[in-house]
């Protein structure tokens, strides 16, 4: 039976490398957020303001063609962010700091209302909690010229909006892990915990 993982999480949580090292271990097809073909994301990182009803469009558009995608294909999928947190945390967060007119976000969200309609939820949605100082490193570890302008004070909204969503969060079934106390990039045992808890989800689930 296909199905669709979704991972959540911050700025720099490692959802990349979470989604990658799942896909590889279960043989799932990988859905990445591309940011290099992003028409908008440079330019909102320089002009929040300018940017921000564009770029989250831009996301709220691409992430509902690869839910269609991902519901009318065969095979198990495994994707990197969710149409949720643009809806709940991104847009409503520029929105409070004054980065989206209430004009443009009601616009955002009455679309977002009306895609909701139409899609189904991940069959599990694995959430990955990071504190700032761990969100920084990964950012700064990874280099990318658009992210150097982000903010502490942005990342820090952006994950008390997380934890707000996420403690609220009834779609369907829910992991969360704390990556501030694990490497599951480097360390084996951190990434066989992760599998076991999956294994064990899934299984429940089927």
């Amino acid at each position: 039976m296909a199905r669709h993982i979704a991972i959540a999480g911050n700025i720099g949580a490692g959802k990349t490398t979470l989604t990658n090292l799942l896909a590889k271990h279960y043989h799932w097809d990988v859905q990445l957020e591309d940011m290099d073909e992003n028409p908008y994301i440079s330019d909102f990182y320089e002009d929040m303001q300018r940017w921000s009803f564009n770029l989250q469009v831009y996301f709220l558009n691409t992430r509902w063609q690869r839910i269609q995608e991902i519901r009318t294909g065969e095979k198990t999928v495994i994707q990197d962010r969710t149409i949720y947190e643009d809806a709940h945390i991104f847009a409503p967060n520029l929105h409070a700091m004054g980065l989206m007119s209430t004009r443009d976000f009601e616009n955002y969200s009455r679309l977002f209302d009306n895609i909701k309609q139409q899609i189904k939820a991940p069959d599990l949605l694995i959430f990955l909690r990071a504190g700032i100082p761990k969100l920084v490193d990964q950012i700064q570890m990874r280099g990318r010229d658009y992210e150097d302008a982000i903010r502490l004070d942005y990342l820090k909204r952006l994950n008390e909006r997380y934890e707000a969503w996420i403690a609220d969060y009834k779609l369907g079934p829910l992991l969360i892990f704390n990556t501030d106390e694990m490497n599951f990039q480097e360390n084996p045992e951190d990434l066989s915990h992760i599998i076991n808890q999956v294994e064990s989800t899934l299984n429940g689930l089927f």
